[in-house]
């Protein structure tokens, strides 16, 4: 004899058949997926992003293009992204600079970090300083020689506002020092610089130390992570010798706002197959990049956390954008 279905049996069921569609529908997307970087080809940012997209192109069945759009502290590819239709073709591969650094710094952004869906967090970046022949090359008797030489010592940056400036001003804080800072619209040409000899030392992401060091006219002196490099153990780090003078930025994946949770869902899961792939791990360690993941609800917690640290630095080191 058949039962008869309670009406708690009939709602369990129907909560079960709904969950169970829910769980079928995927999103995939419909064209080609971008990737905006707010910064020119061959930095830190962009080599990450070329990387990424790479693999997660056939996991996606789809072509991904990275899209550079740098200028004005990454506001422009930032807006670009924040504007863009939330449907899961579009994406900023973010650095901290964006979303850590101009909120706090920056006066009438045209964005806000709300404007943002977190996916992952793809990796983070300690900054490296290399010096040219000539100057002090170990990390404690660079820092000797610049306060020996006040205001004569050049460093090159990415620009007022840029994370590695930021980290360049935290280290003139701490140590109070008195150097000559030098902006640059991006490594490639602080690099040149370096290497022909009219610039003292710059504070750069790995990509671009490693490869002034590797032509043997520059030399890498120390990082600004909490540890040293797994393939790098013989370079130090600030914080050995000044406990707590820390500066890593960090790179991640975000959409629009109002992005549907499916396409989300689905961003993130391939991102996270490619950020799990050996080969990528490698290749990015191999420029002092150190991969990350998780789920977007991880990367959310992640920039609460960053938010938190660097707004009393950057107010009270008084840096406008």
């Amino acid at each position: 004899m058949m039962q008869r279905m309670t009406r708690r049996g009939l709602a369990a069921m129907a909560l079960g058949a709904a969950g169970a569609a829910q769980a079928q529908v995927q999103w995939n997307p419909s064209r080609p997926v971008n990737i905006v970087v707010p910064f020119p080809p061959g930095g830190s940012t962009d080599v990450t992003a070329r990387l990424v997209a790479d693999r997660i192109a056939p996991l996606l069945g789809q072509n991904v293009v990275i899209d550079n759009r740098p200028g004005a502290q990454t506001v422009i590819g930032a807006e670009a992204v924040a504007r863009a239709a939330p449907d899961g073709h579009t994406m900023l591969m973010s650095s901290g600079t964006t979303l850590t650094i101009n909120p706090v710094i920056g006066r009438n952004l045209p964005y806000k970090p709300q404007d943002f869906a977190p996916i992952i967090h793809v990796a983070t970046l300690p900054f490296c300083i290399a010096v040219k022949p000539g100057i002090p090359d170990t990390l404690e008797g660079f820092i000797a020689h610049v306060r020996a030489n006040p205001g004569k010592v050049s460093w090159g940056h990415n620009g007022r506002g840029s994370f590695n400036h930021i980290a360049g001003e935290l280290i003139r804080d701490r140590l109070q020092l008195d150097w000559n800072d030098v902006g640059y619209r991006g490594d490639a040409h602080q690099m040149n610089d370096l290497l022909a000899g009219t610039l003292d030392s710059i504070l750069v992401g790995g990509a671009t130390g490693l490869q002034v060091a590797r032509s043997g006219r520059a030399k890498i002196i120390g990082w600004t992570g909490e540890t040293r490099l797994p393939n790098l153990p013989d370079q130090p780090t600030f914080h050995e010798v000044w406990p707590g003078l820390v500066a890593v930025t960090w790179f991640g994946l975000l959409a629009p706002a109002r992005t549907p949770a499916a396409a989300i869902s689905r961003l993130n899961a391939a991102a996270a197959t490619a950020v799990a792939d050996a080969s990528l791990r490698q290749s990015l360690l191999d420029q002092g990049i150190l991969t990350a993941g998780g789920s977007p609800a991880d990367f959310q917690a992640f920039l609460t956390r960053e938010q938190e640290r660097w707004t009393p630095i950057l107010q009270r080191l008084k840096i406008e954008l």
